[in-house]
């Protein structure tokens, strides 16, 4: 197969991991850089250009999209889409769990388990909005925020209303959430592909964060998930769309609560902490399904 992977950086573990699988496997990879291309919208006839050149023959796309770059970045997928290219996963799947609010509403509607949350933009009534995830300590976010950025504890009710006066100074949507005490800075990250929970990961915060994402210091191991985990990873991937999806879970107690769904997760955490190759599990998945496969967003909402 010729697979092309859409990728900023050929340098990243995960990009790089993936050709090397793909290599291995007797498969040819181009790696593109989606900001660099250009399409051309034409009735009939949709292209894409790189350097100069149409891209062409593709018989599969990895998109690895960066979470700034989603709108021109799903456009180059769905470009490839509507040229009839199977991709990995799916541009609109990509914009649904790249979007918190529409993302936690989804999972909401599909009865998974989530940590009590509210959505915010201008609102005076800030004693309200705590109130509704039951009051300090809580976490707040900003909606756009991704990677750990743009993410705040606040253990006292008073901290909780100068970081949303601040955050509303900044003409942001605004997430909060209830604080999951009992989950100690960790939480489980499960990577799907196509519908199995292919590798799991316990990720603990660094002394003095509650944040546990491994870029951000991190520790990370393997771990053994419960069946509701393993259930609840898998139906999350499933009601955002995503064929490929890193799933973080909290173990709350009142069981699995879904804190973020990543469309291109990282994989060398992962694979380092586990010693399973995903990488090639996810060119696996390629091959069983790139041209007998159709491109076809069934997801409602």
């Amino acid at each position: 197969m010729k697979i092309v992977i859409l990728s900023r950086n050929a340098a990243l573990y995960s990009t790089a991991k993936l050709q090397q699988a793909a290599e291995k496997r007797g498969h040819e990879v181009v790696i593109i850089d989606y900001l660099r291309c250009f399409m051309n919208i034409a009735s009939r006839r949709p292209r894409i250009m790189f350097a100069g050149e149409e891209i062409k023959d593709v018989d599969a796309v990895i998109p690895r999209i960066g979470a700034s770059q989603t709108f021109y970045g799903t456009a180059v997928v769905r470009q490839f889409e509507i040229m009839g290219v199977f991709c990995a996963n799916e541009s609109q799947a990509i914009t649904r769990s790249r979007d918190k609010l529409h993302c936690l509403q989804i999972l909401s509607r599909d009865g998974i388990g989530l940590p009590v949350s509210g959505i915010a933009h201008s609102t005076k009534d800030i004693d309200g909005l705590i109130d509704s995830v039951g009051g300090a300590p809580l976490v707040v976010k900003l909606v756009e925020g991704a990677q750990g950025k743009g993410v705040i504890l606040a253990e006292t009710r008073k901290a909780a209303e100068a970081v949303i006066e601040a955050f509303r100074g900044l003409d942001a949507n605004i997430l909060v959430q209830e604080f999951i005490k009992e989950a100690e800075g960790s939480d489980v990250r499960c990577v799907v592909v196509d519908g199995e929970v292919v590798a799991s990961m316990i990720r603990t915060s660094p002394e003095g964060d509650f944040r546990s994402n491994v870029h951000r210091g991190g520790i990370a191991k393997k771990v053994e998930i419960t069946s509701d985990e393993r259930e609840t990873a898998i139906q999350a991937a499933e009601s955002m769309g995503l064929k490929i999806a890193g799933i973080d879970i909290l173990r709350s107690a009142h069981g699995p609560a879904v804190m973020e769904v990543n469309s291109s997760p990282g994989l060398e955490g992962i694979e380092m902490s586990t010693g399973i190759d995903v990488s090639e599990k996810i060119i696996k998945y390629l091959e069983l399904r790139a041209g007998s496969h159709q491109n076809q967003d069934t997801i409602k909402g």
